[in-house]
């Protein structure tokens, strides 16, 4: 049996695994990722590679991480979040060390992938994944291919413009859907709401520290199950703001599947069910058109691992 090394890089840990042909992860790696990323980050990734490759030998390697990823799989043009990693072809500073084939991926396409080769997107040729973490990642699989664009940066489906000159966003842009359809959309949309009626928000500020910017994700679930009006709301609108991307992404690209991971999906129905009314209210010709399904991811954090393994075999 074929076995790969998957290993998806995070802003605050490095996960390897050894994953075999059913997308199985069978052991697994995990150190912390060096605050001053860089060169320092590069070794750890190559230990992690090293660790698992002396108890398996493997066909090749995937790594998954943030951020712009060139054409030819090896370089990261550019990442937001991991320090002195600008500009650096990773790819062949693994494959001199690891001797093995090494190949670079986006971590919302490797995600994508894993879920369309492994998990919600089985049996789907044509499915757009959306991540929806701190931010919004994308991925689409087109005729059963890994879409990537020219200069293998397409899919930033959160970086498409929402709002004309509306809130700045990380990119650099104004009014990205990132900034209405994220994790950090889901709590400013609860900050609103808690500043427009403060008076029914005390059941939710009490999940945290007493104030509005002690709230995590975390707590606006819990308390969304619980029926807490505030929470709700704060799902509806960023469930809204999803489903108007996906109508969008409808009338673009007609995928048969809509899967959505990251955390915010731990909210289940809570946030699918306006998504999807959404969705059929903004999709254009409306009943006309056929709709994808909306499906909550299966692998979750182990999305991007099991993508990248698999990618190091195409």
């Amino acid at each position: 049996m074929p076995f790969s090394i998957g290993i998806d890089v995070g802003g605050t840990k490095v996960l390897g695994g050894i994953v075999d042909e059913n997308g199985v992860i069978v052991t697994r790696k995990l150190k912390e990722t060096p605050r001053e990323g860089g060169a320092a980050l590069t070794k750890v990734i190559g230990d992690v590679a090293l660790e698992l490759l002396e108890e398996q030998e493997v066909e090749g390697i995937g790594i998954s991480a943030a951020g712009f990823i060139s054409a030819d799989r090896k370089t990261i043009v550019a990442t937001p979040n991991i320090a002195g990693w600008n500009g650096v072809n990773l790819a062949d500073q693994l494959s001199d060390r690891l001797q093995r084939r090494v190949v670079l991926e986006n971590d919302a396409n490797a995600a994508a992938w894993g879920e369309f080769r492994h998990g919600a997107g089985l049996g789907y040729t044509n499915l757009v994944m959306l991540t929806i973490g701190t931010g919004l990642g994308g991925g689409l699989i087109a005729d059963g291919v890994l879409y990537r664009g020219g200069n293998g940066m397409g899919a930033e489906f959160g970086h498409m413009r929402a709002v004309p000159e509306g809130h700045l966003c990380g990119c650099g842009a104004r009014g990205c859907y990132e900034q209405y359809a994220s994790g950090n959309a889901l709590l400013r949309h609860a900050r609103e709401a808690i500043s427009a009626a403060p008076d029914i928000a005390r059941n939710l500020l009490s999940r945290g520290n007493g104030t509005v910017e002690g709230l995590t994700g975390r707590h606006l679930t819990e308390a969304a199950r619980e029926g807490d009006p505030v929470a709700i709301s704060a799902f509806a609108s960023t469930g809204q703001w999803i489903g108007a991307l996906i109508a969008t992404l409808i009338a673009g690209l007609d995928p048969q599947a809509v899967v959505i991971g990251g955390g915010v999906i731990d909210a289940d129905e809570i946030l699918l069910k306006p998504t999807r009314e959404t969705m059929h209210r903004l999709v254009p010709f409306g009943e006309k058109h056929p709709m994808p399904i909306i499906l909550p991811a299966k692998l979750g954090n182990d999305a991007g691992l099991v993508g990248a393994a698999d990618l190091a075999h195409h």
